[in-house]
């Protein structure tokens, strides 16, 4: 693949080279015609006499482009085929290799960005199994792969004489956050095939200096440039295309909050936002074209897709509240940290991604309680992967249950905020994820559970469609994002959705290097608090020095009498919801960038290298074998083995009157457990173990106590996500501080040999 495109960029180039002969020519001929023109019984005579006196004014660069003249459009179509040849193919952009893309015979394709130019851009070179003209389909259709389109609407179209065809385009686009107006774009979009059989889409912003007619003008978004951009296409010897992306955009940083400029400065992000999802899009419908992805539960692809984009666009709606979608601004409580929007207009509103059946017959509409915020040193991939993976750290099932009302008859009750929610347990279903796991559609059941009588008509399972998407945490600019909506068990492929959720974007890119991703290693999670004397600058300086803005936006159904009351109970929420996320992320932040916000440890915690040496030795000492290599029984080695164990190996506390809480696993162990270091400690024993492994581990406790340690049988236990584990064995050990002569017991060491996912 490499020596086929190095080809094709060697042919591309010369054909770059006699294209812009051609139009110097081209321009060149259209200036003499314009001069030389003597017909003065005719109106076009006016008219270009007119504008052959304005070429002495040189204020309008381009007089003879005007929405009258398609001779004036082709000159700046070929002018855009151009200069978008020249990116995709060329050197007219400084391109640098964007950092963490995946290489290998999977690869998703060649990604650069660019560097010191006017706007931001990145272009892409990929291969994929559809025809020239299917992947051209697909690309125009912009909505159906770039999420932040919001309509595009084609107010023209005029056909060439070389068979292509000039469309005039108007495109709004999605604000990410509530701290910006959205964008939106008037442009020129050329089609056209060159001589090698190649398809070219390109497209540029029709402005004041290039000429061409006005757009339509707009109170709500400010006007962005698109500079020369598009597609190339070419047919592949034995079916197939090679596809050549480029985007390249002005985002009027300048009207934009300081504090967000990186934010519309970014490449990457423009990467990650259109380019790379281009190329995931059309490689992810020629596999299932191909018949390489195949999907349960009896669902299309297509079906699944358009559940991903109903939650994304309808929280985009939310994010954004636009005038003409019915949204209006109500009145603050008297502090602006969350914003509240109604809309009682559905009508205006209720598109394929609601449904008019959530608002009330007599009366009603939809509330959007919205706020964002900025996270210091919290990389977006795990914040996020921590909200999916714990919901019940910030979520309240009373407020999940009236969600839930909106898809039921029953009449509507706001919900008395309690402490703590019910209790209920996170199932998560998943039906479909794209071919790189980038992004992933899941059904959450969420377990309801009733300690009292008034409790059980409330205490039912419900159910969510979630989608979550750049978790990854080495995808340099990637959006983090999840978005539930309540769903009837039904689960229909029409369906009413009413998303909110959580979007998380990085303001500073990521360092290059090996700092870039994120482990989340023994040592450095557990030094923290007085015993850790590691400094700031060691490890990874300034791997995690970045920040982000959050953006949460949760959406309720009223009925009108209630309204007050569902907005108040709605900026509590998200308040609470703020505050929740602030301490997660407070948890998650990197201990070296600043150690008052590292994990949670428990008092008295011993260094990494420390605790290794007490599992290992206790372990040793109760069983008489050796839990690791008898040549790893030093330093770093040692800690390093423990670590890589194959079998997973915990540490739980021992505390009178009160359940085991994990303080330590190895990387098998929280493989098992599906969970991170971070959210281990809010995991109790007996809630993993099924009834016959606690009623075991009760049994040999006291033999523990006095022997250091007991053998538990085969058995099933459950991960944090509700997932059954099999294992072959369990060993339980006293693990005791070695610092003294008097050994204390320190925690309750766990071993489960050969586990498997059932």
């Amino acid at each position: 693949m490499n020596k086929l495109l190095m080809e094709e960029n060697d042919r591309l180039q010369k054909q770059v080279s006699h294209l812009v002969y051609e139009n110097g020519y081209m321009k060149q001929q259209l200036q003499t015609a314009s001069v030389t023109t003597t017909d003065n019984n005719s109106c076009e005579s006016v008219v270009v006499s007119g504008q052959h006196q304005q070429q002495q004014n040189p204020t309008p660069r381009h007089p003879q482009r005007d929405a009258n003249n398609p001779a004036g459009l082709l000159t700046i179509a070929e002018e855009t085929l151009a200069e978008f040849l020249s990116k995709a193919t060329g050197t007219a952009v400084d391109w640098v290799q964007m950092i963490g893309m995946k290489p290998g015979p999977d690869s998703i394709g060649i990604v650069a960005v660019s560097r010191n130019c006017s706007g931001v851009a990145a272009r892409a070179c990929g291969l994929v199994s559809l025809e020239p003209t299917k992947v051209a389909e697909i690309l125009k259709d912009r909505p159906s792969w770039y999420r932040d389109c919001r309509c595009i609407d084609v107010l023209s179209i005029i056909p060439t004489a070389n068979g292509g065809t000039i469309e005039l385009i108007y495109m709004q686009t999605y604000a990410p956050t509530t701290l910006a107006a959205a964008r939106d774009f008037w442009t020129l979009r050329y089609t056209t095939s060159l001589e090698d059989g190649s398809l070219v889409i390109c497209e540029r912003s029709l402005t004041s200096s290039t000429g061409g007619p006005t757009g339509p003008p707009t109170t709500s978004f400010v006007r962005a440039e698109m500079l020369p951009s598009g597609f190339l296409i070419r047919p592949c010897d034995g079916g197939g295309s090679i596809i050549h992306i480029v985007d390249h955009v002005d985002l009027d940083v300048w009207s934009v909050p300081e504090v967000l400029r990186p934010l519309y400065e970014s490449s990457k992000i423009l990467a990650q936002k259109m380019t790379i999802a281009a190329l995931r899009h059309i490689r992810q419908i020629a596999q299932e074209t191909n018949g390489e992805i195949q999907y349960g539960g009896g669902r299309q692809p297509a079906v699944l897709r358009t559940f991903s984009q109903r939650l994304c666009r309808g929280f985009n709606d939310a994010v954004n509240g636009f005038v003409d979608d019915g949204w209006s601004l109500m009145g603050s409580d008297g502090v602006e940290d969350v914003t509240i929007m109604i809309n009682s207009s559905p009508g205006k509103f209720f598109g394929s991604q609601y449904n008019t059946s959530m608002v009330p017959s007599f009366g009603g509409g939809v509330l959007c309680a919205k706020a964002s915020m900025l996270l210091q040193s919290v990389p977006p991939a795990l914040l996020v992967r921590f909200l999916r993976e714990h919901r019940s750290e910030w979520a309240d099932y009373g407020i999940d249950t009236y969600s839930a009302a909106c898809l039921k008859p029953n009449p509507y009750t706001v919900p008395c905020a309690r402490p703590s929610g019910f209790p209920s347990s996170q199932v998560i279903l998943p039906p479909a994820h794209t071919v790189e796991h980038e992004e992933f559609l899941e059904v959450v059941r969420l377990e309801g559970q009733a300690f009292t009588p008034e409790d059980v008509a409330l205490a039912r399972d419900m159910y969510l469609l979630q989608l979550c998407s750049g978790i990854d945490e080495n995808a340099v600019g990637a959006c983090a994002q999840l978005v539930f909506a309540p769903i009837d068990e039904s689960f229909a492929d029409n369906a009413p959705l009413l998303p909110s959720g959580f979007r998380v974007i990085p303001l500073d890119s990521k360092p290059d290097g090996p700092g870039a991703a994120r482990t989340l290693d023994l040592a450095s999670t557990l030094e923290v608090g007085p015993g850790s004397n590691r400094s700031t600058g060691d490890g990874e300086p300034n791997s995690y020095n970045l920040r982000s803005v959050l953006t949460i936006a949760f959406q309720f159904t009223f009925e009108n009498h209630l309204r007050d009351d569902v907005a108040s109970m709605a900026r509590q929420y998200v308040r609470s919801v703020v505050g929740s996320v602030q301490r997660v992320a407070m948890a998650i932040a990197p201990s070296r960038i600043s150690p008052g916000l590292g994990p949670k440890s428990l008092p008295g915690s011993p260094e990494a290298l420390t605790l290794a040496r007490w599992i290992c030795r206790s372990y040793r000492i109760h069983t008489g074998g050796e839990l690791l290599r008898a040549d790893s029984q030093s330093g770093d080695t040692l800690l390093e083995q423990l670590w890589n164990h194959s079998d997973a190996i915990m540490c739980c506390s021992l505390k009178t009157n009160a359940s085991p809480v994990f303080t330590f696993a190895n990387q098998a162990g929280l493989d098992m457990l599906e969970t991170t270091l971070v959210a281990l400690q809010d995991i109790m024993l007996d809630k993993i173990l099924d009834e016959a492994g606690r009623k075991s581990l009760c049994t040999e406790f006291s033999k523990i106590m006095q022997q250091g340690f007991a053998h538990l049988p085969a058995g099933i236990c459950v991960s944090s996500m509700g997932r059954p584990v099999s294992y072959e064995q369990a060993i339980v050990w006293k693990v005791v501080d070695d610092d003294n002569d008097d050994a204390a017991n320190h925690c309750l060491g766990l071993m489960f040999v050969n586990w498997s996912f059932v």
